[in-house]
């Protein structure tokens, strides 16, 4: 049986190739993790469904996008239908987070930047003794651009991988709330008022402990 939402929330994963982005995908929706799996070819799509307080369902449109140059014109599209970005770069690899900026940039390019919502992702946080990226420095470049937070991730050991998720979510919804996001039938939400009866076992429940 289909799930009955209030809201719907598009939100588009991007970053360099190889930095981990179906991991994240798969590792949220599926709880599973594989160390060789591939870029996908062009898009990769989820629906994921989160329940917040009081009682409020909000169904997630999840589109991981290739990071190749070839496929960028293929990405675009997505982000001009999302409200959220998930920008995800290496710890061990330093220039992916040098390539965070220029991502930003581009998918402001494309969207209106105040109905875009960002959560950087340091993803690759088991990776200790091979770290080139400071957390310290990373959570300045969020902030400085003006993105929902900074939060490390493995999916490998799966930390703080459904907090991200949550993290951007709820600061959707915030935003929303607070009227700085417009509410668009085709892609970001529709209150549809549908009692919530379904089975709620497929429903995550929010609740980060992002340390």
């Amino acid at each position: 049986m289909s799930l009955s939402w209030h809201l719907r929330f598009g939100i588009v994963i991007i970053g360099d190739s190889a930095v981990g982005k179906s991991s994240l995908l798969h590792r949220y929706t599926e709880g599973t993790f594989n160390e060789s799996r591939q870029s996908p070819l062009g898009i990769d799509f989820k629906v994921q469904h989160l329940e917040f307080d009081p009682g409020i369902l909000i169904k997630l449109l999840l589109w991981d996008t290739a990071g190749q140059e070839r496929f960028k014109s293929i990405s675009k599209s997505y982000m001009r239908n999302s409200v959220g970005c998930i920008l995800v770069f290496d710890i061990s690899q330093r220039q992916t987070f040098e390539h965070v900026r220029s991502w930003h940039e581009e998918v402001q390019e494309y969207v209106q930047p105040a109905s875009m919502v960002f959560l950087l992702v340091g993803h690759k946080s088991d990776l200790v003794d091979q770290r080139q990226v400071r957390k310290a420095e990373a959570e300045a470049l969020a902030k400085e651009l003006d993105m929902a937070a900074y939060v490390e991730v493995s999916t490998k050991d799966n930390v703080n991988v459904s907090q991200s998720f949550e993290i951007l979510t709820r600061e959707i919804y915030q935003r929303y709330q607070d009227g700085e996001i417009p509410l668009l039938d085709n892609w970001h939400g529709l209150t549809v008022g549908i009692p919530l009866q379904e089975d709620q076992s497929k429903i995550k429940k929010t609740g980060c402990n992002c340390g």
